[in-house]
């Protein structure tokens, strides 16, 4: 029956009854079914890459620091355990903490460790304070700052073997600059090389040479970061520049200060390659005497001269436990800071 007009009733198609197969769709619908599904997919695929892309951007490092650091790390530390040759790597003799015991009786890691205090505090406070005055000019204005900037940079960029040859020609016993500049003065030549403090010292003015730049520009960074109100109350209560620096500059550099003062004691403990090439053609004995042989040496020569694996491995794991106690006092000495500021 047809519907009255104006009646809200429809007519159903022609062959359409109760039950059979719904009405086709209109024209178009797919379409939009699909971009549904594929705007659902992308949304799924952002959510994913959002949730572990850091994790693939870090991946690498992880992956090289498992390889290059963490394995040889703990390889090192099963080796300090047994009596193994370096001619015979798989060779291994279960020894317990014998190579660490030995060490305590050792004369000549004594030796070493004592020459590594010294030579690190010999290079690392002047260093520090050069640094810091250096830091303390380039903060001016100064013209042509940039160039001085670059030219304190470049004794770090200078390569450890070029730079300490040419200090051993400086301290040469016979034809050497220093030595000649003494001369002038009417002071005695040195025998720089063989002398226990002379040795030392001339050690030291290498690291000094090549660190103290980079310290300076830490340094610098961070007095450029301080507040120029700190400087302008100061200024207005008529203290002066050096006061400025000492009661200004000072207190706000004490954990840049602290930070400089761990890495170079860290630097100092890993010294290796100035009193290496130093000796000359001596080896690793750092001396006729062993008058400036550091750890770094001193490991270097029962690994790779005495060629005995365990040993050298216990005075890696020495050196690394050396390092743990620095970081120690290190942050027990920034928790401390902290809570006086």
């Amino acid at each position: 029956m047809t519907g009255v007009a104006g009646d809200a009733t429809t007519v159903a198609p022609s062959g359409w009854e109760e039950g059979t197969a719904p009405l086709p769709e209109p024209a178009g619908r797919p379409d939009r079914r699909r971009e549904e599904r594929k705007r659902e997919r992308r949304g799924r695929w952002h959510r994913r890459d959002t949730r572990w892309s850091p994790y693939a951007f870090v991946a690498p490092f992880f992956l090289f620091f498992a390889v290059f650091g963490l394995f040889p790390l703990l390889y090192t530390g099963w080796a300090s355990l047994h009596r193994v040759e370096l001619t015979a790597p798989d060779d291994m003799e279960w020894v317990g903490l014998r190579n660490f015991s030995r060490l305590l009786g050792d004369e000549f890691f004594w030796n070493a460790l004592r020459n590594t205090v010294t030579i690190g505090l010999l290079s690392t406070v002047p260093q520090l304070l050069i640094a810091l005055g250096i830091a303390h000019l380039l903060n001016y204005r100064l013209r042509g700052s940039m160039f001085f900037r670059v030219a304190v940079l470049t004794p770090y960029a200078t390569s450890v073997a070029a730079a300490t040859l040419v200090f051993v020609l400086l301290f040469g016993r016979d034809h050497g600059m220093i030595n000649w500049g003494l001369g002038l003065v009417g002071l005695d030549a040195v025998d720089w090389q063989n002398g226990t403090w002379t040795s030392q010292l001339a050690v030291s003015t290498i690291v000094v040479w090549r660190w103290t730049g980079y310290n300076a520009l830490i340094y610098l960074a961070a007095m450029q970061s301080i507040p120029d109100e700190l400087y302008e109350s100061a200024a207005l209560d008529g203290a002066s520049r050096r006061q400025q620096f000492l009661h200004v500059t000072i207190p706000s550099l004490r954990p840049t200060i602290l930070f400089t003062c761990v890495v170079s004691t860290i630097g100092a403990t890993q010294l290796f390659g100035e009193p290496l090439l130093f000796n000359g053609g001596a080896g690793a004995t750092g001396g006729s005497d062993h008058q400036f042989q550091t750890l770094g040496l001193y490991l270097y020569e029962q690994g790779w001269v005495n060629l005995h694996l365990g040993r050298a491995s216990a005075i890696a794991w020495a050196m690394f436990l050396i390092l743990l106690i620095i970081g120690a006092v290190n942050w027990l000495v920034a928790r401390r800071l902290r809570r006086s500021s």
